[in-house]
């Protein structure tokens, strides 16, 4: 029973299915390994033991098939996906108390594969952070190394897996928010197309771009976990109603005659050296793998990072507007009229790096500057767009980093928002495009992990996969473990 925590999904499954743990002995052991571990990473806000309990016990009275491969698997849930009974809360003082009546489509998937989850994680206040540091009720800590940042804002889906507190978690990304936290910590992480997983009952950042997605510490697992949560949904009216191949079904390890994009952009200024010899070193592994490595270019790329903070703060302006502390939110006591009860409830309830981007979007939305600024981001998001079609209509993958750099340390770069932006100028041309993209294991520098990124076509998470299996067979940075996973790093 020793080391469940350090099991794939395909090894607990097996052990459900032969009987030889079962559900509730998992979710006893997974919740003794979130509090023997959660003083050092800070992972949880809520951990919903009681309720995980229940589902267990009626899991093991159903039993585990074969065909249910998820059936009795714990997972970690973002604190940003509505849970209903468990505390909702995008980690803002905003909603501190908000205990939803309803689920999320994606926790209704989660149950219908008798996934049972642990609880909800930690994350930068309504997912706008890189850093995991903009929370209002804790920091959580990388699991490689504790004085440095996890990523955000999935930092506390990352590091609850990289640090073996669940197998599997859910992440959101709106500009990198699951891959440059699953590069932090040495997971792998995906971000599917926009619109392949329903985004009904996800607290929205910046509705044009959030996407839900998992984290896992291998492929094969991630491919099973994107599985359960893919498909159409009729309350989202982003959805895609596209058909949801198998994601494993790829997985051979054959990329022969694949042909891949390295974008000259991705590894220019700004990116760290020990981050370009691993890409580097990444390309040439796909190359002796059979696949065809070529430089290409994104020229438009360099301007994600404006375009991405004009419409990411102009539609939070207006996603947020609903959180005044008299429909929904967080409401002050310090008042004495109406006008009190809007400014000071907003005032006290929001943190300042979501006041920050409440302002900016005001601003960029307001009459006068529509045209200068919103209007002028979506033409370039256009042509951000188009670069990316030119390019996949040569090639079936774009690849490199995830991230600039490996993690930094927590409180390093909290107040220069400029550069904590900047960090994910290799992730937001993804979004802005609504393309899928993914970060694996590719290296270390220092100790800490280097982030791989693969970019898809729409919908074909698939090849995406294929690629990302037939890395990792043929490399072994995803052995790799942090100290309190029991590795030596």
């Amino acid at each position: 029973m020793t080391k469940l925590y350090d099991k794939s999904l395909e090894e607990l499954h097996s052990l459900l299915v032969s009987k030889e743990i079962t559900a509730t002995d998992l979710t006893h052991a997974t919740l003794d390994r979130i509090k023997e571990t959660e003083p050092q990473v800070d992972s949880f806000i809520t951990i919903s033991e009681e309720k995980a309990l229940e589902l267990a016990k009626a899991i093991d009275l159903k039993g585990v098939t074969e065909e249910a491969t998820l059936s009795g698997i714990p997972i970690g849930i973002k604190d940003n996906i509505v849970t209903r009974d468990i505390l909702t809360t995008a980690a803002s003082k905003m909603l501190y108390n908000f205990d939803p009546i309803y689920d999320a489509t994606v926790m209704d998937k989660v149950y219908q594969a008798d996934m049972i989850p642990v609880g909800k994680l930690n994350m930068d206040e309504f997912a706008m952070g890189g850093s995991s540091e903009t929370s209002y009720f804790k920091k959580t800590k990388n699991a490689w190394d504790h004085t440095k940042v996890p990523g955000g804002s999935s930092g506390g889906s990352a590091a609850a897996v990289a640090s073996g507190q669940v197998p599997v978690a859910l992440g959101t990304d709106t500009g990198g928010s699951i891959r440059q936290p699953a590069s932090f910590n040495g997971i792998v992480g995906m971000k599917p197309t926009y619109g392949r997983v329903s985004r009904f009952g996800l607290i929205a950042f910046a509705s044009s771009l959030d996407q839900i997605g998992p984290l896992t510490r291998n492929v094969k697992d991630n491919a099973l976990a994107l599985n359960a949560i893919s498909g159409y949904d009729p309350k989202d009216g982003t959805s895609a109603g596209v058909s949801v191949p198998d994601f494993t079904a790829g997985l051979t390890g054959d990329i022969k005659g694949m042909k891949i994009a390295l974008p000259k952009e991705y590894l220019g200024e700004g990116v760290d050296e020990d981050v370009k010899a691993a890409i580097l070193k990444a390309a040439d592994t796909f190359r002796e793998l059979g696949a065809t490595v070529e430089e290409v270019s994104l020229p438009h790329s360099k301007y994600g990072v404006a375009v991405y903070y004009i419409i990411a703060s102009s539609e939070a302006s207006s996603n947020l507007q609903r959180f005044d502390g008299i429909r929904y939110g967080y409401r002050s006591e310090n008042v004495n009229s109406l006008d009190d009860v809007y400014v000071n409830s907003r005032s006290e309830g929001f943190g300042t790096e979501v006041k920050r981007r409440i302002m900016l979007g005001t601003f960029s939305l307001s009459a006068g500057y529509y045209d200068a600024y919103f209007k002028k981001a979506g033409q370039v998001r256009t042509l951000i767009k188009q670069d990316f079609d030119k390019v996949f209509a040569d090639y079936d993958l774009i690849m490199g980093p995830s991230s600039p750099n490996v993690a930094y340390g927590i409180g390093e770069n909290i107040n220069d928002p400029i550069k904590m932006y900047m960090s994910d100028i290799l992730t937001i041309p993804v979004n802005l495009a609504g393309l899928p993209g993914m970060s694996l294991p590719a290296g270390f520098s220092e100790g800490l992990p280097i982030g791989l990124q693969l970019i898809g076509k729409h919908f074909d998470e698939n090849t995406m996969y294929k690629a990302a299996y037939a890395f990792e067979q043929a490399t072994d940075f995803h052995t790799k473990k942090p100290v309190i996973l029991g590795g030596n790093s």
